[in-house]
């Protein structure tokens, strides 16, 4: 039976829409398993999609939990395993952007890159997500993550969010999920209830003041700020949110919901801003808070940069791109960049920012179509995830049990054409082969082979 700390009960015990009772017996009871559908990889499913979930037409809850590591379409990025309150934030920037506009985004805390990858399926090809973190395993996860998403308008950068600092009015739209003393997991993961404690939250909430002083500077008039937190305590949430308004002059937005969400909205102690509060015994969902900001002025929609003197990356010439026309669809909408050996595929909002920002670590731009060798294309695992990837690259549609056999690198012989293979099961690309007539080469990287 799960014991809540009897100091953190009374610490949220004058949260709204708390009840100690219902809260208490809620965390008895199993957490529920939610994921996200990817819109760019539509398919067919193995396990069945039991309900929907209420703010997100593409969020779904499973009657019970699979093994994703063994999915073939998890693998290959159809879908992403996110708690149901998260998702929230598709409703909350539907409502006050309009991504039509092309827009420029900066996910400020996004490993492991479920934010991230909700966002992207927002904005327009034009557009840009920009996904940092600031450790450097994480930010590894991230760019995995989104490269299995598979689209190309991503940066992915490693930074402290300082860096950003010194970037005046750069992004129209801001996610903060910050880092938080994680109450809102207790259910889900017994051992955070160890690390819990009051000294912990208001270590929590001066890390997250110190994360938004630092980044709100690059966020645009009229631009839309989305703070979020997994916690329940005040502290961490309207308190911020409070401050938000108080501190820098961040307009509130109070959003549209339904009764029968069972979300809680709250006020911060001051009256200054509005939040919504997640509780496992009123919604579907684990712990989760969200507070919604216009940063005052008049929204600039003018998205080109000025280049800098040094460029880092540049576009490929037009005769340079024809080596990669048999590898990428719509080629001529897309820019192509060299850096290093590498050639990635991106767009020009991208390009510009950054040989803008060159003082960022980055981690990862765009697609990664691979290198040249004597002009014959060494594909990179990125471009296997793609949606861009052309149809007409020469392919091996798996079985189930030869896709698993793929992924755990014990493949010896397939069918197949000599030379470059994908493999792909549904269509969706998992990675690359090389054919040699009576054996072959399996190109997966290893960190994404299945152990188990």
């Amino acid at each position: 039976m799960l014991q809540l700390p009897p100091e953190f009960i009374q610490s949220i015990s004058c949260c709204a829409g708390f009840d100690e009772q219902s809260f208490c017996e809620a965390h008895q009871l199993s957490s529920p398993t939610s994921i996200r559908l990817n819109p760019f990889k539509p398919a067919n499913f193995k396990f069945t999609l039991n309900q929907e979930v209420s703010w997100n037409n593409k969020g779904f809850y499973l009657k019970e939990r699979p093994s994703f590591t063994h999915d073939i379409l998890f693998q290959a990025g159809c879908y992403y395993v996110q708690e149901a309150g998260s998702m929230f934030i598709e409703h909350a920037l539907k409502s006050c952007v309009d991504f039509n506009e092309s827009v420029l985004a900066l996910d400020v805390c996004a490993s492991p890159g479920g934010k991230s990858t909700l966002l992207n399926a927002l904005i327009n090809r034009e557009s840009v997500i920009v996904a940092n973190e600031v450790v450097k395993q994480r930010a590894e996860v991230l760019a995995q993550n989104l490269a299995k998403w598979g689209t190309s308008n991503v940066i992915v950068t490693n930074n402290d969010p300082s860096a950003f600092s010194e970037m005046h009015q750069v992004f129209d739209v801001m996610l903060v999920d910050a880092p938080c003393s994680g109450s809102g997991l207790f259910r889900k993961q017994h051992d955070a209830l160890d690390e819990w404690s009051l000294d912990n939250v208001n270590l929590c909430s001066q890390r997250q003041k110190r994360i938004l002083s630092d980044v709100i500077g690059s966020l645009k008039q009229g631009g839309i700020l989305v703070y979020s937190t997994c916690s329940y305590s005040q502290q961490e949430n309207e308190d911020i949110a409070d401050w938000l308004v108080t501190e820098f002059g961040l307009e509130s937005i109070s959003l549209p919901i339904e009764a029968s969400w069972g979300i809680v909205e709250t006020t911060s102690p001051h009256k200054h801003a509005v939040g919504y509060r997640f509780y496992p015994d009123k919604t579907l969902s684990e712990g989760f808070f969200c507070s919604v900001f216009k940063k005052p002025g008049i929204e600039d929609s003018f998205h080109s940069v000025r280049k800098s003197k040094h460029e880092t990356f540049s576009a490929l010439k037009p005769k340079e791109k024809e080596v990669f026309n048999h590898f990428i669809n719509d080629l001529q909408q897309h820019s192509i960049l060299k850096f290093k050996d590498d050639y990635l595929l991106t767009n020009s909002m991208a390009l510009d920012f950054i040989n803008k920002h060159t003082h960022l670590y980055l981690k990862k731009v765009g697609t990664n179509i691979g290198s040249l060798i004597k002009q014959d294309v060494l594909p990179h695992q990125d471009l296997a995830w793609s949606i861009h990837r052309s149809d007409s690259v020469q392919h091996i549609d798996c079985t189930e049990d030869q896709a698993l056999h793929f992924l755990k690198k014990e493949l010896q012989q397939i069918e197949g054409e000599k030379g470059w293979n994908l493999m792909s099961y549904q269509g969706y690309g998992l990675g690359w082969i090389k054919h040699l007539g009576n054996r072959i080469n399996n190109y997966l990287p290893n960190e994404f082979r299945i152990l188990k």
